[in-house]
């Protein structure tokens, strides 16, 4: 007698992820959203103050090439205690670098909870799904209105023009090894964290 072929199983789809922390609170954000992570330092020389404005987690701008780049407080954004930051994370396709306090680790998410039905307010546009813990969504930071609010209290000299925000590096000092996913996997500890539903 012959056996049935057993029956073909989908890849697992997985997904490299950061682990950092914001007030000691702990996010996640894929790995390929982040296209530089710096030390506040090394942004202090590039920073300009910009006038104040209804955006209150924005006080500084970098300009990067032909377009302004708007340094996001991550503790003011989630509403949380204020902490001072040690890092930057340039996020791709967007104009926005995210003050974070520092990295756990990288590691590996193979499955994505939907947001639970108390996450009902504007945190619903901050992530994209949790896994324990909230894996945030880049574009997030800084909405349409937001940007359009703090490019109209900037010098228009310094309003950017181009289509895409991600063909220049924040200044010609990068560290070496400071772009994600390419630097080498300082932080790697690599886990699956397993929840409900496919990656997304």
């Amino acid at each position: 007698m012959r056996l049935p072929a057993p029956a073909k199983t989908m890849p697992v789809r997985s997904e490299q992820i950061i682990l950092f922390r914001i007030s000691g609170a702990l996010f996640a954000v894929s790995s390929a959203s982040v296209q530089e992570v710096r030390s506040v330092d090394t942004l202090a020389g590039s920073a300009r103050e910009i006038p104040p404005s209804e955006i209150r987690k924005v006080r500084h701008m970098v300009q990067r090439g032909e377009h302004n780049l708007y340094v996001v407080n991550g503790a003011l954004h989630f509403n949380l205690p204020a902490s001072p930051a040690a890092l930057v994370f340039v996020l791709r396709r967007t104009r926005t670098a995210l003050l974070v306090d520092g990295i756990e680790k990288m590691t590996t998410m193979t499955r994505l909870q939907a947001l639970p039905q108390a996450f009902c307010n504007e945190e619903r546009g901050w992530y994209r799904g949790q896994i324990v813990i909230p894996v945030v969504k880049p574009e997030g930071f800084l909405t349409p209105d937001e940007l359009f609010a703090l490019d109209s209290v900037v010098d228009p000299a310094l309003t950017p023009t181009g289509d895409d925000a991600d063909t220049t590096s924040l200044s010609g000092n990068s560290r070496p090894g400071a772009g994600i996913p390419d630097c080498p996997s300082a932080f790697s500890n690599d886990a699956t964290l397993d929840s409900a539903g496919p990656v997304q």
